[in-house]
C-alpha cells in the first residue's frame, strides 16, 4: 500500500507536510465565517473585509516564491517555522488589537498573508515533491493536498460552533493552539539528501538560470496564467459564500455546510487527481477540471436556492477545489526538475494569488456597488473557459540541459 514511499525520510516529511498544511489551510478557510462578527463589532464593511482577504492573498502570493527560495537554499523546516511565527503574530493582533481600520488590514491581510506564503500549499507540497520520483510524485502531493481538505472540512465546523459558543475573540485564541502544533510539525519538514531524477547539469544549475529557463518555456507561462483562475474561483467561494447564501435567504449554516462539504469531498478529489496524474497527461486533467468548475458554478447560481442545491455545489466544487495542485506542481517538477521546485512553483502560486486577490476584492466590490455577486460569478465562469483553453498547448516533456550554465 505504501510502496510508493522511497525511504523513511520521505515518510517523515510527508507526515510533517500533511500536519502543516492541515493546520494552515484549515485556519485560512474559516475567515469568511468571521465576517458577521467583524461587521457587528468592528464596523467592517464587505468591501473592507474583501480587501483584507485580497491583501492576504496578494502577500501570500508575493512571499510564496521568497519562502520557496529559503526552502530551496536552507530547508523547508526553516521557512515554515518562520511562517508560523508570523501567523501567530497576525492572529494575536486580530483579537488583542489594535484591529480596526489599517490595523485590520495589517493583521488579517499582511501578516496572515505573509505567513501563508510559507505554511500553505507552495513550500510543504514542493518539499514533499523533492523526496519522491516522477512516477509517484503526484500521489504524494495529492496526499498532502488532501490533508488541506481535511482541514477545510473540520475547521468550518469547529469555527462555526466556537463562534456561537464563545465568540470570535476566544475562537481566535483557540487558533493559537493550532499554530503551536504547526510550529512543532515544521521541525520535521527536512530537506532531501539528493536531487531525484537529475543529471549533473541539473545539479549544477543556478537560481538565475532556473528563472530564465522557466520564463522562456511557453508551457510554464501558460501554467502561470491558468493558475490565476484557480485562485480567483476558490477565494471568491471561500470568502463570499457566507454573504452570498445569506443574501439568497439561506441560513448561516448553509454556507458552513457548503464549506465543510468542499473540504470533505476535496479529500477524494485531490487523492483521485494524484492517482490520475500518474496515468494521464496532467495538462489534460487540468483542462477537464476547469471545464467542470464552470459547469458546477452555472448549476449553482442559476438554480433556485435550496439545501439540495447547496449540497450539490459543495460536493461537486469540493471534488474540484484543490485538485488542480497535484497536476500543476507535477508539471513544474516534470519539466524543470526538483532543485528549484519550491521557488518555481512559488512563482506559479504568485499568479494564483493575484487571482485570489481579484476574487476576494471584486466579490465585495460588486456587491457593495451593484447589490449582487452576479458579476463576480460571471467572471468565474468566463475564466474557467479561458483556463480550459490555455492548458492544451503545454508540453510536459522534461528539459534536457547542458553542462556549464553561465549566468
Amino acid at each position: 500500500m505504501f510502496n510508493f514511499i522511497p525511504n523513511r525520510l520521505a515518510f517523515i516529511v510527508l507526515i510533517s507536510a500533511c500536519g502543516i498544511i492541515l493546520i494552515s489551510m484549515g485556519l485560512r478557510q474559516t475567515f469568511g465565517l468571521f465576517f458577521s462578527a467583524f461587521e457587528e463589532d468592528l464596523g467592517c464593511t464587505r468591501t473592507e473585509f474583501g480587501l483584507a482577504i485580497g491583501i492576504q492573498m496578494l502577500f501570500w502570493g508575493i512571499f510564496a516564491p521568497l519562502f520557496g527560495l529559503i526552502a530551496d537554499k536552507l530547508g523547508g523546516n526553516k521557512a515554515v517555522l518562520i511562517g508560523f511565527i508570523i501567523f501567530g503574530l497576525g492572529i494575536y493582533m486580530l483579537y488583542a488589537g489594535p484591529n480596526t481600520g489599517i490595523y485590520f488590514q495589517i493583521s488579517l491581510g499582511v501578516l496572515v498573508g505573509i505567513a501563508l506564503g510559507a505554511t500553505a500549499i507552495g513550500v510543504p507540497v514542493s518539499e514533499v515533491g523533492k523526496h519522491f520520483p516522477n512516477e509517484s510524485r503526484t500521489i504524494a502531493t495529492g496526499i498532502v493536498t488532501a490533508a488541506a481538505s481535511i482541514g477545510y472540512f473540520l475547521s468550518p465546523l469547529f469555527t462555526k460552533y466556537s463562534l456561537g459558543l464563545v465568540g470570535w475573540e476566544q475562537t481566535l485564541k483557540y487558533f493559537m493552539y493550532f499554530i503551536a502544533l504547526g510550529l512543532l510539525a515544521s521541525l520535521f519538514l527536512l530537506p532531501s539528501k539528493t536531487i531525484l531524477n537529475s543529471s549533473q547539469a541539473d545539479r549544477d544549475q543556478t537560481f538565475i538560470s532556473a528563472i530564465k529557463e522557466a520564463f522562456s518555456h511557453k508551457g510554464y507561462v501558460l501554467l502561470v496564467l491558468g493558475f490565476f483562475v484557480c485562485g480567483f474561483q476558490i477565494t471568491l467561494v471561500g470568502t463570499h459564500i457566507p454573504g452570498y447564501m445569506q443574501d439568497r435567504g439561506m441560513g448561516g449554516w448553509s454556507a458552513t455546510i457548503i464549506l465543510a462539504l468542499i473540504g470533505f469531498f476535496n479529500i477524494f478529489g485531490t487523492l483521485g487527481m494524484g492517482y490520475l496524474g500518474t496515468k494521464y497527461k496532467k495538462k489534460n486533467l487540468l483542462c477537464i477540471l476547469y471545464a467542470l468548475r464552470a459547469i458546477s458554478i452555472c448549476i449553482f447560481i442559476f438554480s433556485p436556492p435550496s439545501l439540495i442545491n447547496s449540497i450539490i455545489f459543495g460536493v461537486t466544487f469540493g471534488l474540484l477545489w484543490l485538485s488542480t495542485v497535484p497536476p500543476t506542481n507535477g508539471i513544474v517538477a516534470q519539466i524543470f526538475g526538483t532543485k528549484y521546485l519550491s521557488t518555481l512553483f512559488g512563482i506559479v502560486f504568485l499568479c494564483h494569488q493575484f487571482g485570489a486577490f481579484a476574487g476576494a476584492f471584486l466579490g465585495g466590490y460588486f456587491f457593495d456597488n451593484y447589490g449582487s455577486y452576479d458579476y463576480a460569478w460571471y467572471m468565474a465562469i468566463a475564466l474557467s473557459i479561458f483556463a480550459t483553453i490555455v492548458h492544451f498547448p503545454i508540453d510536459e516533456k522534461p528539459i534536457q540541459r547542458r553542462l556549464n550554465y553561465s549566468q
